[in-house]
C-alpha cells in the first residue's frame, strides 16, 4: 500500500483486487482478518441480523425509522450501495464520512497484509471497526448473500435474527431450489436467539423450522405467532404481546405491509428496548429507502418528461416482478411503459412476466459501465417472449424520448437492477 493519501474510491479499488472472484462464500478469511484487528465484531451493540431473498433492505429501513423515532442511536449495515459506498455504513444515524471510511478501510488493508480476501469480506471488517468505535444503542446488520457462509455470520449471538421471504435468486451460489436457498438463509439462526420469520412458501418454512429445532432457536412466525395486514387505509399488527393499529408504511406496495410486520415483530422480540406504538407509527410514515418504487422528482430525466410520472425500482428477480405486478396493475388511469436494464445473471423473462399484462411497451437499455450487463437485445427477446412490445434504446434518455413521442403523458417505471437504479439516481436524486 502506498504511503500517499488516498481517496475512498482509490482504497476501494485496491481492496477489490485482493481476490480473483467477486463472490467466494467462506468464513475463514474474515475470521482471520477480524482476529488480526482485535475482534471488533465482539465489541458491538445489540444486533438485529436480517437475511432473506426479498425485503431485507426494506425491513432494515423500517426498523431504523422506528428505532430512531423512539430516540435510539442506530448503526446500520446494508448492501449494495446505489450511488456511493458510504451508503453501506450508517453510524449512529449518519452515513460514514469519507475520512472515517478511508481510515477503517486502510486499517483493514494493513491488517490483511495483502492476503487473499474478497471485497465484501474486507469492507465488512472495516465496517465492524467503525461500528465498534462509535457509540450506538443497536446495530441493524443485513446479510450480503445467503446467510450460513455470509461474512456477517461471524456474529455469534444477535439480539434477534430475522428471515424475510425466501425465493429463487443467486442460484449459482446458494442452490437451485427454494429448500436449498432457505437452508443457507436459516444459517443465521443461533441457539436461544429468537428467529423472526416472514411469510414463506411451504418448502422454505419447513427447512427453516428444521434448522431452528436443530440449533435451539425459538421461532416467531408470520401467520402463526404474529400477523400483519392492511385494514382499509391503515394496517393492524397482532403478536403475542402487541395489538397495534398503525398507518400504512410510506413505502408503496402490499409487500411493504408484510415487510413492516417483520420489522415490528423484531421490535416486539427485542429485549431491553422501549418502542412505543407512537414511535412505530412515526417511523412507518418516514421510511427512507431509495429505489424501491421511488417517484423521481428532480433531475434531467424528470425535466425531459414534465407531465409524466417517472418511477424507479431496483427489483431484479421473479419474486420482485411478483410484488411489482399488483402495484402497476393499480395504475390503470395512465398508460405504463417500462425502461429496463438488467444483469446477465438474472432471469429477465421471469422478472418481466408478472408485469406483462400492464405494460404498454418496454425499452431495453444495456446498463452503462457494468461488465455483467445483460445486452439490451436479450432483454427485448425476453420481453417479447412474455408478450410485451419491446425495442432497444441506446440510453435511458433516448428511451424516454421515444416513449414521449409515441404516447400521451403516462407513467414510466425504470427497473431491473439495483446497479441500474444507482446509475439513474446519480443524476436524478
Amino acid at each position: 500500500m502506498s504511503d500517499a493519501p488516498s481517496s475512498a474510491e482509490q482504497a476501494l479499488t485496491r481492496l477489490g483486487r485482493l481476490h480473483p472472484k467477486k463472490i467466494d462464500l467462506s468464513l475463514g478469511r474474515i475470521e482471520r482478518l477480524l482476529a488480526s484487528l482485535g475482534g471488533p465484531h465482539d465489541r458491538l451493540p445489540p444486533i438485529i441480523h436480517v437475511a432473506g431473498t426479498k425485503g431485507k433492505g426494506s425491513t432494515v429501513a423500517t426498523l431504523r425509522a422506528c428505532l430512531e423515532a423512539a430516540g435510539y442511536r442506530v448503526h446500520a449495515y446494508i448492501s449494495p450501495h446505489l450511488v456511493r459506498f458510504n451508503e453501506r455504513i450508517r453510524l449512529a444515524g449518519a452515513l460514514i464520512d469519507d475520512a472515517a471510511l478511508i481510515s477503517v478501510l486502510e486499517e483493514a488493508e494493513r491488517a490483511n497484509e495483502g492476503r487473499e480476501i474478497t471485497f465484501f469480506e474486507i469492507t465488512t471488517a472495516a465496517a465492524f471497526l467503525a461500528f465498534s468505535r462509535i457509540p450506538a444503542d443497536i446495530l441493524l446488520l443485513e446479510v450480503g448473500l445467503g446467510g450460513r457462509l455470509d461474512t456477517t455470520n461471524v456474529i455469534k449471538h444477535p439480539a434477534v435474527a430475522a428471515i424475510t421471504p425466501v425465493s429463487l435468486d443467486h442460484q449459482a451460489f446458494l442452490g437451485n431450489t427454494i429448500a436449498a436457498i432457505a437452508g443457507e438463509k436459516a444459517g443465521i439462526l443461533k441457539p436461544g436467539v429468537t428467529g423472526v420469520v416472514a411469510p414463506q412458501v411451504g418448502e422454505a418454512e419447513t427447512v427453516i423450522a428444521a434448522r431452528a429445532a436443530e440449533v435451539g432457536a425459538p421461532l416467531y412466525r408470520a401467520g402463526r405467532e404474529w400477523r400483519c395486514a392492511r385494514v382499509g387505509d391503515a394496517m393492524r399488527y397482532e403478536g403475542e404481546s402487541w395489538r397495534l393499529d398503525l398507518p400504512l408504511p410510506s413505502l408503496l406496495g402490499a409487500h411493504q405491509v408484510l415487510n413492516a410486520g417483520t420489522a415490528i415483530a423484531c421490535l416486539e422480540k427485542l429485549d431491553g428496548f422501549t418502542v412505543t406504538q407512537a414511535a412505530i407509527a412515526e417511523g412507518l410514515r418516514h421510511i427512507d429507502w431509495p429505489a424501491r418504487l421511488q417517484l423521481l422528482r428532480h433531475g434531467p430525466l424528470v425535466e425531459v418528461m414534465p407531465d409524466w410520472e417517472l418511477w424507479l425500482d431496483g427489483g431484479h428477480n421473479p419474486a420482485a416482478g411478483e410484488v411489482l405486478a399488483p402495484v402497476v396493475a393499480g395504475w390503470r388511469d395512465r398508460p405504463l411503459h417500462l425502461v429496463v436494464g438488467m444483469l446477465n445473471t438474472k432471469d429477465s423473462a421471469g422478472f418481466l412476466a408478472p408485469m406483462a399484462p400492464c405494460a404498454q411497451s418496454l425499452r431495453a437499455v444495456t446498463i452503462p459501465g457494468e461488465e455483467n450487463a445483460l445486452p439490451a437485445a436479450a432483454i427485448v427477446a425476453a420481453a417479447r417472449s412474455v408478450g410485451i412490445a419491446a425495442e432497444e434504446s441506446p440510453s435511458v434518455a433516448a428511451a424516454l424520448g421515444e416513449i414521449k413521442s409515441q404516447d400521451k403523458p403516462g407513467r414510466v417505471l425504470i427497473c431491473g437492477s439495483l446497479h441500474f437504479a444507482g446509475v439513474i439516481l446519480r443524476d436524478n436524486w
